[in-house]
């Protein structure tokens, strides 16, 4: 499937989906403690870009509560008005993450939770090396997926069809690495969707800085792991 089909499928299936993603996945503890560890991290009122933002909750909300300035960026005009209409103090964009112009070290800190599982590893790769850049040295990045070997899978996911492409757990946070990101650390938890019939599913989080030019020092409130 070509970029465009995979981008139109995975709005499709949000667009479908709507708040009932939110109930599924919201209450998951491993994703509070990675936006607990994030907002650690920020200092005031910094710039963070939540990649496939989904209803705004929790990521947004969380971020915005804590006073920082929150774009998201998602694919799906449903789960855009929903987050907007959920999370008024982010901005949020109805758009494809791929073809988002990102200025280098625009941003503080980028979160990328489950929104890389409709795209290619190239694409994948590709993404995470343009998100990295798009921070400043030393800013961080939240990331998380669904480790797995598996390449445009059909899978069913709460009801909708989806062509899934992963990685195994060892690969992805060697790609994150490849990207220029230093992987401070990462959990692998089961977690078990609120939605009927739901069975555990493997996460994988990883908590990681942008690399800082060779002899640079890094700010005050970047250097708690």
């Amino acid at each position: 499937m070509t970029g465009d089909g995979q981008a139109r499928q995975a709005a499709a299936v949000f667009d479908a989906l709507g708040l009932t993603y939110e109930k599924a996945f919201a209450h998951s503890e491993t994703h509070l403690a990675s936006l607990a560890w994030l907002v650690g991290r920020l200092g005031p009122g910094s710039r963070v870009l939540d990649v496939g933002s989904g209803t705004g909750r929790p990521t947004a909300e969380t971020l915005a509560a804590a006073g920082h300035d929150v774009l998201g960026i998602d694919a799906s005009p449903v789960m855009v008005d929903l987050a907007t209409r959920q999370v008024p103090d982010a901005a949020f964009r109805h758009a494809d993450i791929r073809e988002v112009p990102l200025e280098e070290g625009e941003f503080d800190a980028v979160c990328v939770y489950f929104s890389l599982l409709q795209m290619s590893r190239a694409t994948q790769e590709d993404l995470v090396r343009r998100l990295a850049r798009a921070l400043r040295p030393g800013g961080s990045m939240a990331l998380a997926t669904v480790p797995a070997d598996v390449e445009d899978l059909d899978v069913v996911f709460m009801g909708q069809h989806v062509r899934a492409t992963s990685f195994s757990a060892e690969d992805f946070t060697g790609m994150v690495g490849a990207a220029g990101l230093t992987v401070l650390s990462g959990e692998h938890v089961l977690f078990t969707p609120d939605h009927p019939g739901a069975d555990p599913e493997p996460h994988l989080f990883l908590r990681c800085v942008r690399d800082q030019p060779a002899g640079a020092t890094a700010p005050d409130d970047q250097l708690a792991p």
